[in-house]
């Protein structure tokens, strides 16, 4: 190759290793620009940190606690006094050890969520902005409160199971209603849900909604000694009843001889089970007994009326 020739190649050469380089910088700044422009991950949002001065367990609640204690059993279904007491037979379990990169969301705050979730349904970012909780959290802890509450209370509710505790239940029926024998009123609410996925017609009730059903017993103080939770809204209080397990119970003499439960038109008449008389017109005994059991299942409505 002649020198000419050489020149020719050197600057054919000089000019690709020019472009590469060109190409290669502006790579390299696609890049650093890129990662620059990306934002920090963000560990807590500056309004949650504030959760301690102006969320509604320090606001709200405290103050609904000392001035309105209606409306705050509405928040959480319960009174200030229970839910100190329920606080306090979970706290051991659900109250997380603070680190050094953030403190431990208080169990009094994960259980006011929970229970306000309970009782309202409200989503969990409308709680997210309510009590300054980030929603991740919450969707966390309320199975892990739930099990807790479960766990914690699992003495404190049980149906009786010796006649001397029936015969507790129906002696205060008997003083406040007149009817000797009665150990409790029996009913069955819907609990409204949205419609679950490839479930067809089964949670469709008789009203036109979706829902499922709660089946309690409740004694003459309007406190709960059954509940079966679940059933699909399709099904009727009385087939709920004869599959559950306190109708096995019942049918297989759960009860001291000679007593009952009463509930309404739903259910099969049993001898231990029994409901008004449907067929008019009375006479002054069957007005009187059917007067008697609508006024003992009033037990159970009220129970659903008080939004518990």
């Amino acid at each position: 190759m002649n020198k000419q020739g050489r020149q020719k190649y050197r600057a054919v050469l000089k000019k690709c290793l020019v472009q590469a380089a060109d190409i290669l910088l502006n790579e390299i700044e696609e890049v650093i620009e890129e990662e620059t422009s990306k934002q920090k991950r963000i560990w807590v949002r500056d309004w949650i940190k504030r959760r301690d001065k102006l969320g509604a367990s320090a606001n709200l609640l405290r103050e609904l606690a000392l001035e309105d204690p209606v409306e705050y059993r509405m928040c959480l279904r319960m009174t200030p006094d229970s839910f100190e007491t329920l606080l306090n037979l979970i706290k051991p379990h659900i109250q997380k050890m603070d680190t050094f990169m953030r403190d431990a969301i208080p169990a009094r705050v994960k259980l006011e969520i929970t229970l306000n979730f309970l009782a309202t349904g409200n989503s969990y970012r409308s709680l997210q902005h309510l009590f300054r909780v980030s929603k991740p959290a919450i969707s966390n802890f309320i199975p892990a409160v739930c099990e807790a509450m479960n766990e914690a209370l699992h003495e404190y509710f049980k149906m009786p199971t010796t006649e001397e505790e029936w015969k507790i239940i129906a002696n205060g029926f008997e003083e406040h209603w007149n009817f000797p024998g009665c150990c409790g009123a029996l009913d069955g609410k819907h609990i409204l849900i949205l419609c679950p996925g490839n479930s067809g017609s089964q949670f469709f009730n008789y009203k036109g909604s979706y829902s499922v059903v709660l089946m309690a017993l409740v004694d003459q103080n309007y406190c709960f000694t059954y509940v079966c939770i679940g059933s699909q809204g399709s099904q009727s209080d009385g087939g709920i009843f004869q599959k559950c397990a306190l109708g096995n119970l019942l049918q297989n003499g759960l009860l001291p001889a000679g007593y009952c439960i009463v509930g309404d038109d739903a259910f099969p008449l049993r001898h231990y089970l029994m409901k008004p008389f449907q067929l008019f017109p009375m006479d002054g005994k069957k007005l009187l007994i059917t007067t008697i059991i609508y006024g003992i299942f009033r037990c159970v409505l009220a129970v659903w009326m008080a939004n518990i």
